[in-house]
Parts: C-alpha cells; sequence; structure tokens
C-alpha cells in the first residue's frame, strides 16, 4: 500500500485526516510564512512552559506557606499532588475539544483561565482556597503541551517537524529546571505569593499576545465540528457546543506503538525525576548545602542539557527521516524517526543516574559535586534526545489528532511519575543513592528495549490494531 504522510497511521476511526496529493500537502504546510510560523512556534513555547512553572516553583515555597497558614508540608503539598493530576487530565480535555474546535480558541479560553487563578492564589487566605485556585490554575495551564505540538504538526512538514519540536520541548523542559530556582528566589527575598503573582502577568503576557498573533493552524476540513454540522445537518453554522468525552482520547494507548514509546519516554523521564525530586537529601545532605537558592540553582544544568539536547535531536531525527527514505527509494516508515532518541535513552539517561548515585554516595568533597553537576547536564540532554523525536513521531501517527494522543501519553506519563516518585525518597534512605539510582538505570534500559523493538517491528505492531501497512511509504 502506498501511502503519504497524511494517510492515517492510526486506524481511519482514530484519524480521519485528509489524504491530498503532493501538491496540496504542501499548499497546508505554506499557508503561513516562515516568519509567522516563528511566532507561533514562540507563542505556543512560551504556553507551554507555563505549567511547568505552575508546578515546579510552588515546591520550594512549601514551608513558608504550611508556617504562614499554621499546618503542615504535608497538607499543603496536597496541592502539589492536585496539580499534577489536573494537568494530567486536563491536557485530556483541551486536547480532545482543540482537535474538533480547533487550537486557538483553546489557548483563548485556557489562558483567561491560568490569569484568574494565579491571582486567586496569590490572594488565597486559607488551605482550602488555595487547594481550589491551585486545581483551576493548573487546568488553565495544562493545555500547553499537547495543544502546542498539535500546532507544531499544523505548521511544520514532516521534514521540518523534529527541528521545530525540538525548540518546543527546548522551551518547556526548562521549566523543571528554571521554577524552582525561581521559586526559592521569590519566596526568600520576598513572599510565595510574589511567584502566584509573577505567574499571573505571565499568563496575561501570554493571552495578549496569543490573541492578535496566533492564527488558527488545524488544516480546514480537519475541524470535528465541521463534519458534525455537515452530519447533523446545520450547514454552515460556525459555533455550537458539544459535549465531548475527554478521556476518549486514551483508546489511542489501544496501538501498541504508542504505549511502547509511551512506556520509554516515563521511564526516561523517571531518570530525571529521581535525580531532581531527592536533591536536597541526596547532594544537599550529603555535600552540607543548606541554602535553598543554591540547592535549586543545582537543577539549571540540567535546564542548559534541556536546551541543549532538544533542538539538537530534532534536527537530527529530520535527517534520519530523510536519509532512511532514501535508503528506501522514497518510501517512508515512521519509525525511523526514532532512531535519534537511542543515544538519550541507551547512555545519557541511564548512564548519568548511575553515574550521579555512586559519585554522591562514594566521592566526597569538590570532585562528587562536579560529577554531580556533568550528570544533572547530562542528564537533561538524555531526556531531550529522547523526548523530541518520540513527540514527533506521535504527531506523524496521528496529524490533526496529535494533541490528544500527546496529550494520552502525557496523562500515562504522569501517572507513571507520580507513584513512581513517591517511593524514591523511602528507597533512597532504605538501601542508598547508588543502589536507588542503579535501579531506575535498568528501567531506562527497559524503555530501550521497548524503543528498539518499536523501531525494529513498528509496522507490524500498528497492523495489530488494524492500521495502515507502512511497508512502503512514500511521502
Amino acid at each position: 500500500m502506498i501511502v503519504n504522510e497524511e494517510t492515517p497511521l492510526i486506524s481511519a476511526e482514530e484519524n480521519s485526516a485528509l489524504q491530498p496529493g503532493e501538491h496540496e500537502e504542501d499548499a497546508l504546510y505554506n499557508r503561513f510564512s516562515k516568519s509567522q510560523k516563528r511566532t507561533i512556534l514562540a507563542l505556543v513555547s512560551w504556553s507551554g512552559l507555563l505549567p511547568f512553572f505552575v508546578t515546579g516553583s510552588f515546591v520550594p515555597t512549601v514551608p513558608q506557606i504550611a508556617k504562614e497558614f499554621n499546618t503542615t508540608g504535608s497538607v499543603i503539598n496536597l496541592s502539589v499532588s492536585f496539580a499534577v493530576l489536573t494537568l494530567a487530565f486536563g491536557n485530556l480535555f483541551w486536547a480532545r475539544y482543540s482537535s474538533f474546535y480547533g487550537r486557538r480558541p483553546i489557548f483563548t479560553y485556557s489562558l483567561p483561565i491560568l490569569c484568574v487563578a494565579s491571582l486567586g492564589a496569590g490572594l488565597a487566605r486559607s488551605v482550602p482556597e488555595l487547594l481550589l485556585w491551585r486545581v483551576l490554575q493548573a487546568f488553565g495551564a495544562s493545555a500547553g503541551m499537547s495543544v502546542g505540538a498539535g500546532v507544531i504538526g499544523d505548521i511544520y512538514k514532516l521534514e521540518e517537524r523534529g527541528a521545530a519540536m525540538g525548540v518546543f520541548f527546548a522551551a518547556c523542559c526548562f521549566g523543571p529546571a528554571l521554577a524552582p530556582l525561581c521559586g526559592g528566589i521569590a519566596a526568600h527575598y520576598a513572599s510565595w505569593r510574589a511567584m502566584q503573582y509573577a505567574l499571573f502577568f505571565s499568563s496575561i503576557i501570554a493571552f495578549v499576545c496569543i490573541l492578535p498573533l496566533l492564527p488558527e493552524t488545524i488544516h480546514p476540513g480537519e475541524k470535528g465540528i465541521e463534519r458534525y454540522l455537515r452530519e447533523k445537518g446545520h450547514g454552515d453554522e460556525e459555533w455550537r457546543w458539544v459535549w465531548l468525552n475527554p478521556l476518549s482520547s486514551l483508546k489511542f494507548l489501544r496501538s501498541p506503538n504508542v504505549s511502547a514509546v509511551t512506556l520509554a519516554c516515563a521511564f526516561t523521564l523517571l531518570t530525571d525525576y529521581a535525580l531532581l525530586t531527592p536533591l536536597s537529601y541526596t547532594v544537599g545532605e550529603r555535600y552540607n548545602i543548606k541554602n535553598e537558592v543554591i540547592v535549586g540553582a543545582f537543577f539549571l544544568p540540567a535546564g542548559l542539557g534541556n536546551i541543549v539536547g532538544s533542538p539538537l535531536a530534532g534536527a537530527i531525527s529530520d535527517r534520519i527521516v530523510v536519509k532512511w527514505r532514501a535508503k528506501r527509494h522514497g518510501e517512508w516508515v515512521p519509525e525511523d524517526r526514532l532512531r535519534a532518541a537511542v543515544p538519550g535513552i541507551l547512555v545519557f539517561a541511564p548512564l548519568s543516574i548511575l553515574v550521579s548515585g555512586f559519585a554522591t554516595q562514594y566521592v566526597s568533597g569538590t570532585a562528587g559535586i562536579v560529577i554531580n553537576l556533568v550528570c544533572l547536564f547530562v542528564n537533561g540532554v538524555g531526556i531531550d534526545v529522547v523526548f523530541s523525536p518520540c513527540s514527533a513521531y506521535f504527531v506523524d501517527l496521528a496529524h490533526s489528532r496529535s494533541a490528544e494522543l500527546m496529550a494520552a501519553s502525557m496523562c500515562v506519563r504522569a501517572a507513571i511519575i507520580g507513584i513512581s516518585v513517591a517511593g524514591v525518597l523511602p528507597l533512597i534512605e532504605s538501601i542508598g543513592v547508588a543502589a536507588t539510582n542503579a535501579i531506575v538505570a535498568v528501567i531506562a534500559w527497559i524503555g530501550f528495549g521497548l524503543l528498539w523493538c518499536t523501531i525494529l517491528y513498528g509496522g507490524k505492531m500498528r497492523a495489530w490494531v488494524d492500521v495502515a501497512s507502512p511497508d512502503s511509504h512514500n511521502h
């Protein structure tokens, strides 16, 4: 079966993308100029960064908040858990509606929710009030990642998509490294409320910029509302509210390709969280670093690694797609893009956490600190070397519904990370940091096995769930 990139690789039920000829396909991606694409990429990258600040910047402020409200850190930490869960399921909600109504309305409705909720969190006078505003805050921020990735799939064609996705993830993934430092600085020199007000102003800036500068990017004819109105005989009516099931996006996980790559990403990301989450109890205690700002600064090498790794891996994945398609005389196999993720999941991520664990436990003084800083940087590179090509792969598979696929993948990752990270610190206290990190490294290598199986047998795996055969894809 000879198909082009617009042929559904998930079943027709999952993806109703158009199947134009080469000229029509080029026209779809040439609707926006290069400068417009860069502007759109910058806007969605800014929106994709915000959810990481909503969660990450709050963690260092927990002791201060607990003291102000005369409660315990465990009670305030509930807002962190609620926010993470809301981000996971909010992703599903916004992504599902972005496929139905388009990308632009999602940003214009979600960002005002984030604005109001951030202001509400900053003005909160009780724990229940804070919890409520934090949940709404996370819900408003949750559109950024999945819908942003969908926008990139809308405007960048196959050979450009990896590089664009790399830039997007470089911006987004800098959040986990920078947010705790910003939150710590705000709490130390001003108040925990200052960070909430900063999020309020940041989301206002994003909204004010997106309103005039972000056009609708979803391909003509691919909105669910357009098909719905035609089927119901409502003619060209522009808008009608339709109740949708956000959990329906999870059916993408029936694809073994999607499930395998999702687990590979989750197992790789676990190395990052296992390094960073207990940092004050591992590196901080081992090297007697008590200052919260200095501990927060240890997150920066990981963020720098994200910035270096993501664009690099995205561009390499584009070159790999072109190279392997040429080897096959014009045939396109989506799984070729995943080859760019191999160094990150096989070498960078697992070895960095392995070395960090042994250095923390056995190497004292400045040498131990330097080794850990290098490991944090290498891990940051490794995470994004995996995430950029894998995310572009999801967009390659699903096209107009790529935001939903991304949201389903993120929801599973959040559940795995949330459950796993809760056990990291108790495990470190029980068997030591070196043994704990070794276990996490092995889990990452299991992820490599899943990814490599997808690269080798991706076509057959897609056939298991009634998908189009990729044996001879021609873009």
